[in-house]
Protein backbone atom coordinates (compact mmCIF):
# COMPACT_ATOMS: atom_id res chain seq x y z
CA UNK A 1 0.00 0.00 0.00
CA UNK A 2 1.39 3.39 -0.91
CA UNK A 3 1.61 6.34 1.47
CA UNK A 4 -1.59 8.12 0.26
CA UNK A 5 -3.58 4.88 0.52
CA UNK A 6 -2.34 4.36 4.08
CA UNK A 7 -3.27 7.95 4.98
CA UNK A 8 -6.76 7.40 3.55
CA UNK A 9 -7.23 4.27 5.67
CA UNK A 10 -6.01 6.04 8.83
CA UNK A 11 -8.21 9.06 8.13
CA UNK A 12 -11.21 6.79 7.59
CA UNK A 13 -10.60 4.98 10.88
CA UNK A 14 -10.23 8.28 12.74
CA UNK A 15 -13.40 9.71 11.20
CA UNK A 16 -15.46 6.61 11.94
CA UNK A 17 -14.07 6.37 15.46
CA UNK A 18 -14.85 10.04 16.07
CA UNK A 19 -18.47 9.54 15.09
CA UNK A 20 -19.10 7.00 17.84
CA UNK A 21 -21.93 8.20 20.06
CA UNK A 22 -23.59 10.31 17.39
CA UNK A 23 -26.11 7.59 16.62
CA UNK A 24 -28.47 7.12 19.52
CA UNK A 25 -31.72 5.27 19.75
CA UNK A 26 -34.65 7.54 20.69
CA UNK A 27 -36.65 6.33 23.67
CA UNK A 28 -40.39 6.92 23.81
CA UNK A 29 -41.49 8.06 27.25
CA UNK A 30 -44.35 6.39 29.11
CA UNK A 31 -46.46 7.42 32.10
CA UNK A 32 -49.17 9.39 30.29
CA UNK A 33 -46.92 11.16 27.83
CA UNK A 34 -47.62 9.23 24.63
CA UNK A 35 -51.01 7.98 23.50
CA UNK A 36 -52.50 6.72 20.24
CA UNK A 37 -53.14 10.36 19.23
CA UNK A 38 -50.55 12.62 17.61
CA UNK A 39 -48.19 14.18 20.18
CA UNK A 40 -46.54 17.33 18.77
CA UNK A 41 -44.36 20.39 19.48
CA UNK A 42 -42.27 19.17 22.47
CA UNK A 43 -40.58 21.89 24.55
CA UNK A 44 -38.42 21.48 27.66
CA UNK A 45 -38.14 23.89 30.57
CA UNK A 46 -34.48 24.91 30.82
CA UNK A 47 -34.16 23.22 34.20
CA UNK A 48 -35.11 19.96 32.44
CA UNK A 49 -37.93 19.10 34.81
CA UNK A 50 -40.94 19.78 32.56
CA UNK A 51 -41.84 18.86 29.01
CA UNK A 52 -44.75 20.69 27.35
CA UNK A 53 -46.35 19.37 24.18
CA UNK A 54 -49.52 19.51 22.10
CA UNK A 55 -51.77 16.51 21.59
CA UNK A 56 -55.00 15.58 19.84
CA UNK A 57 -55.91 13.02 22.53
CA UNK A 58 -59.20 14.73 23.49
CA UNK A 59 -60.36 15.15 19.89
CA UNK A 60 -58.90 18.66 19.62
CA UNK A 61 -55.37 20.09 19.86
CA UNK A 62 -54.56 20.84 23.52
CA UNK A 63 -51.42 21.62 25.52
CA UNK A 64 -50.12 19.19 28.13
CA UNK A 65 -47.34 19.46 30.71
CA UNK A 66 -45.39 16.40 31.80
CA UNK A 67 -43.31 16.40 35.00
CA UNK A 68 -40.27 14.28 34.13
CA UNK A 69 -39.27 13.82 37.80
CA UNK A 70 -42.70 12.64 38.97
CA UNK A 71 -43.38 11.00 35.56
CA UNK A 72 -46.95 12.34 35.40
CA UNK A 73 -49.06 14.92 33.64
CA UNK A 74 -49.60 18.22 35.47
CA UNK A 75 -53.11 19.74 35.31
CA UNK A 76 -53.38 23.07 33.44
CA UNK A 77 -56.77 24.49 34.55
CA UNK A 78 -58.22 27.15 32.24
CA UNK A 79 -55.52 26.79 29.55
CA UNK A 80 -57.20 24.57 26.95
CA UNK A 81 -60.44 25.80 25.45
CA UNK A 82 -63.27 23.97 23.76
CA UNK A 83 -63.91 24.85 20.11
CA UNK A 84 -60.30 25.93 19.54
CA UNK A 85 -56.81 24.52 19.19
CA UNK A 86 -53.87 25.22 21.49
CA UNK A 87 -50.40 24.31 20.24
CA UNK A 88 -46.70 25.26 19.90
CA UNK A 89 -45.89 25.55 23.63
CA UNK A 90 -42.70 27.16 24.95
CA UNK A 91 -41.71 27.04 28.63
CA UNK A 92 -40.02 29.49 30.97
CA UNK A 93 -36.97 28.19 32.85
CA UNK A 94 -38.92 26.79 35.80
CA UNK A 95 -42.04 25.82 33.82
CA UNK A 96 -44.26 28.42 35.52
CA UNK A 97 -45.11 30.20 32.25
CA UNK A 98 -46.21 28.58 29.00
CA UNK A 99 -46.28 30.66 25.82
CA UNK A 100 -48.51 29.04 23.20
CA UNK A 101 -50.61 29.57 20.10
CA UNK A 102 -54.42 29.42 20.25
CA UNK A 103 -57.08 29.64 17.55
CA UNK A 104 -59.68 30.80 20.09
CA UNK A 105 -60.34 34.13 18.29
CA UNK A 106 -60.52 32.53 14.83
CA UNK A 107 -56.87 33.19 13.94
CA UNK A 108 -53.58 32.04 15.47
CA UNK A 109 -52.78 34.22 18.51
CA UNK A 110 -49.97 34.02 21.08
CA UNK A 111 -50.89 33.78 24.76
CA UNK A 112 -48.95 33.20 27.98
CA UNK A 113 -50.37 30.92 30.67
CA UNK A 114 -49.27 31.38 34.29
CA UNK A 115 -49.48 28.08 36.18
CA UNK A 116 -49.59 29.93 39.50
CA UNK A 117 -52.63 32.12 38.70
CA UNK A 118 -54.13 29.59 36.21
CA UNK A 119 -54.83 32.41 33.74
CA UNK A 120 -53.78 33.16 30.18
CA UNK A 121 -52.79 36.58 28.85
CA UNK A 122 -53.45 37.40 25.17
CA UNK A 123 -50.35 39.05 23.67
CA UNK A 124 -51.46 39.55 20.07
CA UNK A 125 -54.80 41.36 20.49
CA UNK A 126 -53.62 44.24 18.28
CA UNK A 127 -51.99 42.11 15.57
CA UNK A 128 -54.08 41.78 12.43
CA UNK A 129 -52.20 38.82 10.95
CA UNK A 130 -51.45 35.37 12.27
CA UNK A 131 -48.85 34.56 14.91
CA UNK A 132 -46.83 31.37 15.40
CA UNK A 133 -43.75 29.76 16.98
CA UNK A 134 -43.55 31.61 20.32
CA UNK A 135 -40.46 31.42 22.49
CA UNK A 136 -40.21 32.72 26.05
CA UNK A 137 -37.34 34.00 28.18
CA UNK A 138 -36.28 32.09 31.28
CA UNK A 139 -38.04 34.51 33.63
CA UNK A 140 -41.24 34.50 31.52
CA UNK A 141 -41.17 38.26 30.89
CA UNK A 142 -40.14 38.39 27.23
CA UNK A 143 -41.86 36.54 24.41
CA UNK A 144 -40.80 36.50 20.76
CA UNK A 145 -42.88 35.05 17.94
CA UNK A 146 -43.42 35.17 14.20
CA UNK A 147 -46.20 37.36 12.81
CA UNK A 148 -47.61 37.84 9.32
CA UNK A 149 -49.08 41.27 10.08
CA UNK A 150 -47.02 43.06 7.39
CA UNK A 151 -47.75 40.47 4.69
CA UNK A 152 -44.57 38.46 5.29
CA UNK A 153 -43.33 36.56 8.32
CA UNK A 154 -41.42 38.84 10.72
CA UNK A 155 -40.33 38.58 14.34
CA UNK A 156 -42.21 40.50 17.05
CA UNK A 157 -41.42 40.74 20.76
CA UNK A 158 -43.50 41.53 23.82
CA UNK A 159 -42.23 42.40 27.27
CA UNK A 160 -44.57 41.64 30.14
CA UNK A 161 -44.38 43.24 33.59
CA UNK A 162 -42.55 41.32 36.31
CA UNK A 163 -44.70 38.84 38.22
CA UNK A 164 -45.64 39.74 41.78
Amino acid sequence: MNRSGLLSVILGILLLGGCRGLWVTPQELTGGLNTGAPELDPAYSSDGRYLAFASDREGRRDIYLFDLQARRLIPLPNLNRRNSAQEQPALSADGRYIAYVSSERGKPDVLVYDRQTQRSELLTANIRGAARQPTISGDGRRIAFQTSQSGQWNIATVERPAAP
